[in-house]
């Protein structure tokens, strides 16, 4: 009779699953038929239970997979805590409509979100101001990181203590670098700027490392565009945390806060106390998708 123990799938590659069980180790893992019976693809991030077969080789198959926290989609994963969106405060010069979307996108799955800048080695005080004034008002922590020196390093860890941190952003920011200072086993490639100023893609599909205990960060492959959930264009302000003091003051019910007269999000935004760039932003994400409704609707 086989033992069972409770474990995380850190990664999934051609149908086999590895499943690190505390105090075990990593264990190569098949999933039950019954799964495919049903339907249910195991994910990275899924707390699995695992009847160890060969322990001195490390096999075994998972048996049962616990109810999910939450599931993203693209890129496939469960469970996750927070997340750590990775820009570099310059070269590449961050690509703030990219993420803002991305804020959107863990919004959307009610995951927070702290926004990490790397290379601030190579940035001046007035370049980490317009960052600190855009984002101050959304919610987001912001964290300065520069993962040639170290700097910023011991506060990511402390903001993904007992977490599943998935750890996002474009190629070329530094993702790979910080995570090997996070956690130094990893050893992850570490890809160049090439010479139009993109990064090369390092990460080739979703893995978790432990960094501490109960601590996990998921590192995903590198992408430069993401897609909004299927929002509905009336309901994007509620993603807009700068909006929130500002709701059911307008002279309108149902106030998108872009056209509308004796709008408070709109006096708010000529007063200074919302970030313009943002403002801008948000209303660039509100036609991209009232111009996709039209062409759903054709």
């Amino acid at each position: 009779m086989s033992d069972t123990y409770n474990g995380k799938i850190i990664k999934g590659i051609a149908g086999f699953y590895y499943v690190y069980i505390d105090q075990k180790g990593l264990f190569e893992c098949k999933a039950k038929g019954l799964f495919r019976k049903e339907k249910i693809k195991p994910l990275v991030g899924d707390n699995v239970l695992v009847s160890i077969t060969d322990e001195a080789n490390g096999i075994g198959n998972i048996t049962d997979i616990e109810k999910r926290k939450n599931e993203i989609i693209r890129p496939a994963c469960a469970n996750i805590d927070m997340a750590i969106t990775v820009m570099a405060i310059s070269k590449p010069a961050p690509k703030f409509s990219l993420l803002d979307k991305i804020m959107v996108f863990f919004s959307y799955y009610d995951i927070p979100v702290t926004l990490c800048f790397n290379k601030c080695d190579e940035a001046d005080d007035a370049g980490m101001n317009i960052v600190r004034e855009r984002y101050k008002a959304s919610g987001a922590d912001v964290i300065f990181t520069s993962a040639m020196e170290g700097t910023g390093i011991t506060e990511l860890k402390s903001v993904m203590q007992e977490k599943t941190t998935v750890l996002t952003g474009p190629s070329g920011v530094g993702k790979s670098s910080i995570l090997n200072r996070l956690c130094p086993d990893a050893d992850l490639e570490v890809g160049d700027i090439s010479r139009i100023g993109r990064g090369k893609h390092t990460t080739r599909h979703t893995e978790i490392f432990k960094i501490a205990r109960n601590t996990f960060v998921m590192d995903t492959p590198g992408f430069t565009s993401l897609d909004i959930p299927e929002i509905p264009k009336e309901d994007l302000k509620f993603y807009f945390n700068e909006f929130s003091d500002y709701e059911n003051r307008c002279r309108f019910d149902g106030c998108v806060h872009i056209h509308e007269p004796d709008c408070a999000v709109k006096d708010a935004l000529k007063e200074g106390r919302i970030n313009p760039d943002r403002y801008k932003s948000y209303c660039d994400m509100y036609r991209s998708i009232e111009e996709s409704d039209k062409y759903r609707k054709g």
